[in-house]
């Protein structure tokens, strides 16, 4: 199902690219410029947005074998995602039952344990509580009570999402609305994750509204990347997910062949983005590599954290890691010289109030409709998430 709708896409994609067109939203529409900067604001994305939806904050070859972990603060949270003795994937709030205190300070390794920095208190890989320091002299609890906090988790496509909030109801799968299915075809759980990096960039939707914009691109990266590529954008939806490509004439030789021979990688083309802060762009440089995007707020609502991940799809030669760690130094300069500087004054523009509101026009329905989906889910109850993105799951079925 999921390759006839890549199909259908390139279908798509063609015939704007014979046509030299592409879809419009109904009409431009304007967004409060206080949504970038205004606290009150922030703190409630914060508590709504990132503490109550699945985020994606792993990949599942960066922990392949069990045992593996990765430890990190994703919105304010310590988190311990691991894959146990049985192979499956967990997550945790990285919190000793005895005091509190972190456990595992932020990266990647492989342990049969986890033990408590101040005390010792330590934990199996599922997460149990398993050993007590002096234990007769500490006194009689039930270990079975007191193990880590489990946070729901999920694997899917090569990917792994988690929610911050234990006592979450939300179906992982329902939020989803079935853009796993096409982002199985990238195949991540059998790529190599090559490097790391972190870097600081303005309000999280300032950010996010990069990723979902392609009229930028022969302006803002003039100098960069942006004269290869046209400024029209289509947009693809699931749910709150979309896919940003935009018509390729290139794609129209495919329609000399019988449809059952379109090749996958062409149709995966463009950025996948995955709300409310992922992006996954695809570059081929001596090698099919993606860059996976994870954006997260700061500690400001002037501010925001991204990681980039540079992801390759086999283990490279020599010589391929020299052109990977060329293309990922160029990717950092675009994104923190060009995107996030520009963002960054747009930023303190925006806090003057010289303006009341922002525009995104006819061309970036993208951009609306994520703005629309940060408004709806603001305005949703818990009780409700689950009949929210049931209802859009249903349609993008339909």
């Amino acid at each position: 199902m999921s390759k006839a709708q890549l199909i259908e896409m390139a279908k798509h994609n063609i015939a704007h690219a014979k046509q030299g067109t592409i879809e419009q939203a109904d009409q431009v529409m304007q967004v409060p410029a206080d949504h970038y900067f205004r606290k009150d604001r922030w703190e409630q994305e914060v508590d709504r947005v990132f503490k109550r939806l699945p985020l994606m904050l792993a990949m599942s070859c960066e922990m392949p074998n069990p045992g593996d972990y990765k430890s990190l603060e994703a919105a304010g949270m310590p988190v311990i995602i691991n894959r146990n003795a049985d192979g499956e994937i967990q997550a945790f709030v990285n919190m000793c039952s005895h005091r509190g205190a972190v456990i595992q300070p932020p990266g990647k390794g492989n342990t049969k344990k986890f033990i408590c920095p101040y005390h010792a208190w330590s934990y199996n890989q599922k997460g149990e509580l398993v050993g007590i320091l002096s234990k007769d002299e500490f006194g009689d609890i039930d270990k079975s009570c007191y193990g880590l906090t489990p946070l729901p988790v999920a694997e899917r496509a090569g990917l792994i999402w988690v929610i911050l909030n234990p006592k979450s109801t939300l179906d992982i799968d329902t939020f989803l609305s079935g853009y796993d299915g096409l982002l199985a075809h990238f195949g991540f759980e059998n790529w190599h994750h090559f490097d790391q990096r972190t870097l600081r960039g303005p309000n999280w939707k300032i950010a996010y509204d990069g990723y979902l914009d392609l009229y930028h691109l022969p302006v803002l990266h003039k100098n960069t990347f942006g004269p290869d590529f046209p400024n029209q954008t289509l947009y693809y939806e699931w749910g709150p997910h979309q896919r940003v490509t935009s018509p390729d004439r290139s794609m129209i030789e495919l329609e000399n062949k019988p449809e059952s021979d379109w090749p996958t990688a062409p149709m995966m083309n463009g950025v996948w983005t995955i709300f409310p802060h992922v992006s996954i762009a695809s570059f081929d440089n001596g090698g099919r590599g993606v860059m996976i995007s994870q954006l997260f707020p700061g500690e400001t609502p002037e501010e925001s954290w991204t990681v980039q991940n540079y992801v390759l799809e086999n283990a490279p030669s020599e010589e391929q890691k020299a052109m990977a760690k060329e293309q990922f130094e160029f990717l950092k300069f675009v994104v923190q010289e060009e995107d996030y500087a520009t963002g960054l004054k747009q930023q303190k523009a925006l806090r003057t109030g010289a303006k009341d509101h922002v525009l995104f026009g006819r061309n970036e329905g993208g951009g609306q409709k994520f703005h629309g989906w940060v408004k709806n889910i603001l305005a949703t109850e818990d009780d409700k998430l689950n009949d929210l993105f049931a209802q859009k799951k249903q349609a993008a079925a339909e």
